[in-house]
């Protein structure tokens, strides 16, 4: 018998029922029993749970029996992936509550923190994160709106306390970047705030992980990376392939065309909308409009 040495996991019944072949020299040894059988190759256990193993090796060698724990390794498994299982602990300014509970939702490896926003009577923001002792060492995720300047301040007392609270990771989600159209100098004198507020998220703390991961969502010129810092990183997503999905969804899909406020944005979102007719500049934004009303807002 030639077969190499195999380890194959199988139980055998009590009384022993197994399917040989006749030409071969093997033996069987049994592990509860003193006998051993004269016969071939062993071929299945028929309808027997897989709780024992057979050490298969060449030659006239006996086969033995060694009874495994699969249960116990598959509790050890499943406790293992449990292990390494990413936890996050997600925080959410009162902007982005609605939207962390609908995030959350999506994963049981998602749990919600909470923030005191308070103020005091001057209107400065008088900011508490319970039980702050509990995320050390935990990956943690703050879901920002930086929908006014007046926010602005409070979130980022926020975002720069968390990473120094000991924790494992510390990513800044921002689905829009308020100041990324004011992202270049045209006249001498202009403020370029895109990069100001670049600036200021390149200054958030690092975490244990290292410097803190910021998601952003269709920022307006993709140069604008490099407005960072190496202390921060920016991760730029885009939600178009949801537009996508989205308009292909309609009954009307096929009367679909998409506009474009002007040749940048043209050459940032074409490739992902090939699949609609296209137009050139309108006033303002990427609109996605029924041709026949394109056609008569054009006239």
């Amino acid at each position: 018998m030639k077969t190499p040495a195999a380890f194959i996991s199988q139980k055998p019944p009590s009384p022993l029922f197994l399917k040989f072949t006749s030409n071969c020299n093997s033996r069987l040894l049994c592990a509860n029993r003193s006998q051993t059988i004269q016969c071939g190759q062993i071929k299945s256990f028929e309808n027997q749970p897989q709780k024992w193993s057979i050490d298969f090796k060449s030659g006239s060698e006996p086969i033995h029996l060694i009874q495994n724990s699969t249960s116990t390794a598959a509790t050890s498994a499943s406790e293992s992936a449990s292990r390494t299982m990413k936890k996050v602990c997600l925080f959410y300014c009162p902007e982005t509550h609605s939207l962390a509970e609908r995030v959350a939702a999506q994963s049981d490896a998602i749990e919600l923190r909470s923030i005191n926003w308070r103020k005091f009577k001057d209107g400065f923001p008088n900011l508490f994160i319970p039980n702050a002792h509990g995320i050390r060492g935990q990956h943690v995720a703050f879901l920002a709106s930086f929908s006014s300047p007046g926010k602005i301040f409070e979130q980022l007392s926020v975002i720069y306390a968390l990473p120094k609270l000991f924790v494992s990771s510390f990513t800044l989600v921002l689905p829009f970047f308020p100041t990324g159209t004011s992202e270049r100098m045209e006249d001498e004198g202009d403020v370029a705030t895109a990069f100001t507020l670049a600036r200021i998220l390149s200054n958030i703390p690092t975490s244990r992980g290292g410097p803190t991961s910021l998601v952003t969502f269709d920022i307006h010129a993709l140069q604008e990376r490099f407005y960072f810092g190496d202390t921060i990183l920016p991760c730029f997503e885009s939600a178009i392939p949801l537009l996508l999905n989205r308009l292909q969804q309609l009954p009307d899909s096929d009367n679909i065309s998409i506009a474009f406020p002007d040749d940048g944005a043209w050459k940032r979102f074409h490739k992902q909308l090939q699949h609609f007719p296209m137009f050139g500049m309108v006033t303002k934004g990427l609109y996605a409009l029924r041709r026949e009303t394109l056609e008569d807002a054009t006239l």
